[in-house]
């Protein structure tokens, strides 16, 4: 009796990394160090190569550091954002908070200070990845599960769009989607700076950790009709931040 034909599993894709940065001993090493921890690597020395890079290749997610000859990072970050939704990983010399912050008002998901150790880079890495993933799991155009509904918008989480009271979809980063479906998830919750970014990037916030801060200010001039006056998303002294609108679910 012949054994019957059983497919064999597929294999899991290689996430394809996009490391931008013109130290060539930094490319290097983040390249040798990503590869042997399962990832794809493409490096580039500047803004040129990077246009490259992403017309040739299906890139997952680019770590760009901020200084570049020619175009520099934040330039580039905001170029590629839109026109594009994948995720960025900035790096940043050590001490340069105003760069960082313009870096996440600009469209990266997160950044990292040089000196850095690669683990935690690393961990970054997979935590952004594994957040798409399972975006990219769940069921795409046909019966979807109910979307989130609020003041007049919707939030659907199988597409990752959000509506406006307008009809119109509204523009989000991936940042500012996690950070608004932590929020519409947990209305009338008050979420701390530490649970918001475990939530949505993984990690604790550090003690001068400002990316939160930053990206509840860029959704505020999304959705909010006056974002110097939110009542939609609002700050509670000590606390946190809240959704502070009844939701709906259909």
């Amino acid at each position: 009796m012949e054994t019957p034909f059983v497919p064999a599993a597929p294999l899991p894709v290689m996430p394809h990394l996009l490391v931008v940065d013109d130290d060539k001993e930094i490319r290097e090493l983040l390249s040798r160090f990503l590869a042997k921890n399962g990832f794809k690597v493409t490096t580039a020395r500047d803004g040129v190569e990077m246009g490259r890079a992403l017309a040739e290749w299906r890139i997952d997610l680019v770590i760009l550091d901020l200084m570049l000859p020619g175009e520099d990072g934040l330039s580039l970050c905001r170029r590629l954002r839109a026109s594009s939704a994948v995720p960025v990983i900035m790096l940043t010399a050590k001490g340069e908070d105003v760069d960082r912050i313009v870096g996440l008002e600009v469209g990266a998901d997160d950044y990292l200070p040089k000196p850095f150790n690669p683990r935690e880079l690393l961990a970054r890495i997979r935590a952004i990845l594994r957040r798409a993933n399972e975006t990219a799991a769940k069921p795409g155009p046909g019966p979807r599960g109910p979307a989130y509904r609020f003041a007049g918008m919707a939030l659907d989480p199988a597409a990752r769009r959000l509506v406006g009271t307008d009809g119109n979809e509204v523009p989000l980063t991936a940042g500012e989607y996690d950070l608004l479906l932590a929020l519409v998830e947990r209305a009338g919750r008050v979420l701390n700076r530490d649970q918001i970014l475990d939530l949505t990037r993984g990690r604790a916030a550090g003690p001068f950790d400002r990316g939160v801060d930053i990206q509840i200010s860029r959704l505020r001039h999304k959705i909010e009709a006056d974002p110097s006056v939110p009542v939609l998303i609002k700050t509670v002294r000590g606390g946190g931040y809240v959704l502070s609108v009844p939701v709906e679910r259909g």
